[in-house]
């Protein structure tokens, strides 16, 4: 039996707080008699409280873009695991390709927020994918499995259930470009493999698995379709309730 599929929208560094109000209002009132599958948002940090309220007991996570690996201290413009759980959150996402590229984040520094999220029970959105030279030099296989071993480095295995792993090819983010479904479908079949050999296969079997990188409602059916694709991590389409929610009903009706 196949999960729930789990759909996330990333806003990034989008709309006004109004919008995103009146956005979380509208999926909350389109989602009051869909519990066919799992759906939650990552608005910017300053609307986070914000829209923790308004989607409190909607059943609707919200999850934070980021966090720091400490719980406190000294870092001017820096937000801990502690003060997004504070507002509401329940997720976060970690090692976003745009954190791994644009801000020079890597492994040992998203483990440990992995390990600071996990500690606090905040559930991690783990995100991993190649850039297009690493998929033309025939080693997306080899930058996943590193990505995932150093990332994962040293978490226990009863811990490893609670995370989300997203995969998010990095050419296919913002470019319009979208891994076809069998090309991620590949991808999710060997990141699920590793889990099996690292963690076993009823761990590997629970951790839900998404495809993220210019998903939209026209691809939406075709991915969710795929038998290791777990959900989405939406990004540009995610920015209008119009578009995520077709997104959405495209999930629905598999």
């Amino acid at each position: 039996m196949r999960k729930k599929p789990f759909i996330v929208g990333n806003w990034k560094m989008n709309l006004t707080l109004e919008e995103g109000i009146k956005f979380a209002k509208s999926l909350k009132n389109s989602l009051q008699n869909k519990h066919e599958l799992m759906c939650g948002i990552c608005p910017p940090f300053v609307f986070l409280k914000d829209i923790c309220r308004v989607l409190e007991d909607s059943g609707i996570c919200v999850g934070a873009q980021n966090i720091h690996s400490e719980k406190n201290g000294a870092y001017t413009g820096e937000i801990s695991a502690l003060m997004v759980q504070e507002v509401g959150c329940t997720h976060v996402l970690i090692g976003h390709s745009e954190r791994r590229h644009l801000f020079g984040e890597v492994d040992s520094f998203i483990n440990a927020k992995i390990k600071t999220a996990l500690g606090i029970n905040l559930k991690p959105i783990f995100c991993i994918g190649e850039t297009f030279h690493e998929r033309e030099e025939g080693k997306t296989e080899y930058v996943v499995k590193n990505q995932l071993k150093n990332g994962l480095l040293g978490i226990e295995n009863n811990r490893i259930e609670e995370l989300v792993i997203a995969y998010e090819p990095v050419w296919a983010i913002g470019t319009g470009k979208t891994a076809s479904p069998e090309q991620a479908n590949e991808v999710h079949s060997f990141i699920r493999g590793f889990l099996t050999d690292e963690y076993g296969k009823d761990i590997a079997n629970s951790v839900y698995i998404q495809y993220g990188g210019s998903v939209k409602p026209e691809n939406t059916r075709e991915l969710i379709a795929q038998p290791e694709i777990d959900g989405l991590l939406v990004g540009g389409a995610s920015i209008k309730v119009e578009s995520f929610l077709k997104i959405i009903d495209a999930t629905s009706i598999q």
